[in-house]
């Protein structure tokens, strides 16, 4: 299966001038299984944008003039799509400087001690009275736990697997994580990995939603969710579901977590406390996505047990689910930066506030309520109606639908819309049925022919 090279794969060049064999997976941010870095490597050697010389553990990589020059062309683009504030895109920039010239720092106790539940709050009371507003268009709010997110769980598994594991690195569509779901496995052996993580989610996503009347911040729901999430990606089966004896370090950052295990101990079990105690379940929600990954209190996996996690108050209390429906990785990324290194929430804050309205809009149009309509979409409608039709009356199956809009956006899309039109056309193509296939101008036997290869695909081994 061709994937498109990503641009963001270089980023790390940009503050090492070559990489050697010691550690291919902690190259990357986040950190990658080593055969999925190794693969990611070699793709960017076929692309000209590295070369590689040596062998064995004497190999070296090293930017190529061509890769140079697609760094410095992407440094001078836009940061992200988001509609950051000016003290946010400040707390960028501080960011931006090579990791060698940013003071080092160790855990801030401070920081979790200081904040005190119901009383120190990191959202304003107006964003959380909107967001109360725009979760609770629901209209479930006496059902019983976690109601609404099995209502739409199949739309809802899909989703949050794919954004949490795409905001990891995880270069599988959307169209290829419906494909995986349905068939329980991947057709690209050196991919694995990235497989196994999405069909993770999907278990950990399961857990939630099973027990969503008696999960909670407690250490039997996130020790089992951190053990679902690793399932099989961890060299130690032992550190599944277990908290960290051994140091870890974070990309591409200047802090450096705490390293004693019964400090770790002692601090995860004051964050969970901490977290029972908000009652404001957005706060509780957003509280879960700092403290959980500043500590990384496990070996690997710390940010996708706090996106799940931030999703338990909100399936038990009925409101829109999280699902980080076109969140930058750039963006998320330096909202951790952020908390890592300077104790700063602002970035991540207006990351997260934009994200749950994104998501609540998503589920509220799919629950068949009126909404505003998606920017993105509007701007691109007919070129996204053309290619769906065109995809649909060349039969194409699920993998070739994806190569073929990719190629497509890469001739006709700008560079920073690409992603999102690509994913819009994919959420298109996968929510076209009997009831409305003829807005796009296709016959009802173009249809039928295009569904028989379409189901095909989701049962083919290969």
């Amino acid at each position: 299966m061709n994937r498109p090279i990503k641009t963001d794969w270089l980023e790390p060049f940009r503050q090492q001038a070559e990489l050697d064999a010691v550690d291919y997976e902690s190259f990357f941010s986040p950190r990658l299984p080593r055969r999925t870095a190794l693969n990611r490597l070699g793709r960017l050697r076929e692309a000209g944008l590295l070369d590689r010389h040596g062998e064995a553990r004497s190999t070296v990589y090293r930017l190529t003039d061509a890769g140079g020059a697609r760094l410095v062309a992407k440094s001078a683009r836009q940061p992200g799509d988001s509609r950051l504030s000016a003290s946010a895109e400040a707390l960028r920039t501080k960011l931006r400087h090579p990791v060698s010239e940013r003071t080092p720092v160790g855990y801030q106790r401070a920081f979790l001690d200081t904040y005190q539940p119901n009383q120190t709050f990191y959202l304003p009371e107006s964003a959380r009275r909107k967001l109360h507003e725009t979760g609770s268009q629901t209209g479930m709010a006496d059902e019983p736990a976690g109601t609404y997110a099995r209502h739409i769980c199949q739309r809802l598994l899909i989703d949050l697997s794919w954004n949490s594991s795409r905001l990891e690195g995880n270069t599988f569509s959307l169209l290829e994580t419906e494909q995986l779901f349905q068939a329980g496995r991947s057709g690209d052996a050196q991919l694995s990995n990235e497989a196994v993580m999405i069909l993770n989610h999907k278990a950990a996503i399961e857990f939630l939603l099973e027990s969503s009347s008696e999960a909670g911040f407690d250490r039997r729901t996130i020790l089992n969710l951190h053990a679902l999430l690793t399932a099989d990606l961890l060299r130690d089966p032992a550190a599944e579901g277990a908290l960290r004896t051994d140091p870890v370090g974070i990309g591409k950052s200047s802090y450096l977590p705490p390293a004693i295990p019964a400090l770790i101990e002692t601090l995860f079990d004051l964050i969970l406390a901490k977290a029972r105690e908000i009652r404001d379940p957005f706060e509780q929600a957003f509280f879960a996505m700092v403290h959980l990954p500043y500590l990384q209190p496990f070996i690997d996996g710390n940010k996708r047990v706090s996106r799940l996690a931030a999703n338990l108050p909100l399936f038990q209390r009925n409101l829109a689910p999280l699902s980080f429906v076109n969140v930058a990785e750039a963006d998320y990324t330096d909202g951790m930066l952020a908390i890592y290194e300077l104790n700063e929430v602002g970035l991540l804050r207006e990351v997260f506030i934009q994200a749950y309205e994104r998501s609540a809009q998503r589920y509220t149009v799919i629950r068949g309520a009126v909404g505003d309509p998606d920017p993105f979409r509007v701007k691109y409608r007919q070129a996204i109606a053309g290619q769906v039709a065109e995809i649909i009356r060349a039969r194409c199956t699920r993998r070739e639908a994806v190569a073929r809009l990719r190629r497509w956006a890469e001739d006709s899309i700008i560079e920073s819309d690409r992603k999102s039109f690509v994913a819009a056309a994919e959420e298109t193509l996968v929510g076209i049925h009997e009831g409305n296939f003829a807005r796009y101008q296709i016959r009802p036997l173009e249809f039928e022919a295009w569904k028989t290869a379409w189901s095909e695909t989701a049962s083919d081994p290969a």
